[in-house]
């Protein structure tokens, strides 16, 4: 391929730690990924980080230095045989002491059981994993995968890393040096490619080539603006993912469906999987609403099996409709905040016995136990409802579970309080 045919993003790829900019915290001489490849000691962890960032090119740079047998995939054209591949590369080379790694881009894209594939090689050291993502690993990589591998956070390139990889494009990339280039408008280019360096430079190549023909290039606002077209399809690697999905997020909690709407719009103008979307407002469901509207986890969950089965364009509508829907409900968070004070109390607490009259008693031996005496079934008593204790003793009294006077959970709340009367607090 001749070098015309590579992008530029391609051609000035950093070939060594000293040409790479940004990602300071991790690459600076100490810091530990630097030190992971000058000693040649890799162990599998995780790159996460908006796109264009320097997660690939750390990974070509390990594979450069490194003298492990080195594999590279792609999450979206590979699958379950691809990662057997490789396991069955690293279990030969293994016997050999011979270390194995392999780089996973677009780790997140491995549904559970491909990536379960990875684990008992990872665990018993015959793979060392690197992998790549620009979503969050809490969410998109399994918790037996991610609890042997570290995570590594990108951050987004400022203006002067961007600045630095641009001018050294202009100087060094053996096409863009020869050329007669007037950047005019530089910090409107730095301004659309917002913290993506593989995107600056795409823009940049693009600008050029189309003023290729005039003997003095003039970068202007203008020039970069006709390659652009639409600055919002820039949503997927430049614009602030995390941010836009928080903010789509926060104005439906907070009750505003207007704002809600431009957030999905930025989103789905940007490219934004549809399914993300949908699948953050079931969690927001229950997070935020629970309760005060049980309804809006039903809504939810359909509108995800909707477009699912419906795709886009049509399948904005139905977002559309659900976002609103979920903006305008009444919110609670009391099922979140139970949850999270329940697991607080088991993780600081002592684990008690679970008491004898709540014990399953399925054979003889456990009812000579006395397992399960003195339970009293509720269907037995008036309203299907008897006061008795079904926490344990040491922890009688304690409530993890407040319900609002928001929507339906204030009946909930009325319920509650007519049942339990003085044993628990509702008040």
């Amino acid at each position: 391929m001749v070098p015309e045919q590579i992008p530029l993003a391609e051609r000035i790829r950093p070939k060594d730690i000293s040409d790479f900019f940004g990602q300071e915290h991790l690459l600076a001489d100490g810091k530990p990924i630097f030190s992971m490849i000058q000693s040649d000691a890799i162990s599998s962890f995780i790159l996460w980080g908006p796109p264009g960032t320097g997660k690939t090119t750390i990974a070509q740079l390990i594979a450069k230095k490194t003298q492990s047998d080195y594999h590279r995939i792609n999450a979206v054209s590979s699958g379950v045989k691809d990662i057997r591949e490789v396991i069955a590369i690293g279990e030969k080379n293994f016997q050999s002491n011979i270390k194995t790694i392999l780089f996973i881009d677009e780790i997140h894209r491995f549904n559970k059981s491909q990536q379960d594939a990875l684990l008992n090689a990872v665990e018993t050291g015959k793979l060392t994993l690197i992998g790549a993502t620009t979503e969050n690993p809490s969410f998109e990589v399994i918790p037996a995968l991610r609890s042997r591998m570290r995570i590594y956070v990108l951050n987004q390139l400022t203006n002067d890393n961007l600045r630095s990889i641009l001018h050294k494009a202009i100087e060094s990339d053996s096409i863009i040096s020869n050329l007669k280039i007037d950047l005019i408008d530089e910090d409107y280019l730095l301004y659309l490619s917002n913290g993506d360096a593989r995107v600056m430079l795409s823009i940049f190549e693009s600008a050029v080539n189309q003023e290729k023909s005039k003997e003095q290039i003039k970068l202007t606002k203008e020039v970069f603006e006709n390659i652009v077209q639409k600055k919002n399809i820039f949503y997927d690697r430049s614009e602030e993912h995390y941010n836009v999905i928080s903010a789509f997020i926060k104005s439906i909690r907070g009750s505003d469906p207007d704002a809600a709407l431009y957030w999905m719009a930025r989103m789905l103008e940007g490219g934004e999987d549809p399914l993300f979307i949908a699948r953050r407002m079931i969690i927001l469901a229950s997070e935020d609403i629970g309760n005060a509207s049980p309804n809006a986890l039903v809504i939810a969950e359909a509108c995800f099996s909707s477009i699912e089965k419906i795709g886009m364009p049509e399948g904005r509508i139905i977002l559309a409709q659900c976002a609103t829907y979920l903006a305008s409900q009444p919110k609670s968070n009391a099922s979140y905040m139970a949850i999270e004070k329940a697991i607080e109390q088991v993780k600081q607490g002592k684990l008690y016995l679970v008491p004898i009259h709540l014990r399953n008693s399925p054979t003889a031996f456990m009812k000579s136990l006395n397992y399960g005496k003195g339970y009293k079934y509720p269907h037995d008593y008036p309203d299907n409802f008897t006061q008795q204790i079904y926490l344990p003793e040491e922890l009688s009294g304690k409530q993890f579970y407040y319900p609002t006077e928001n929507g339906l959970e204030k009946g909930l709340k009325e319920r509650l309080k007519v049942l339990w009367k003085n044993q628990k607090k509702y008040d």
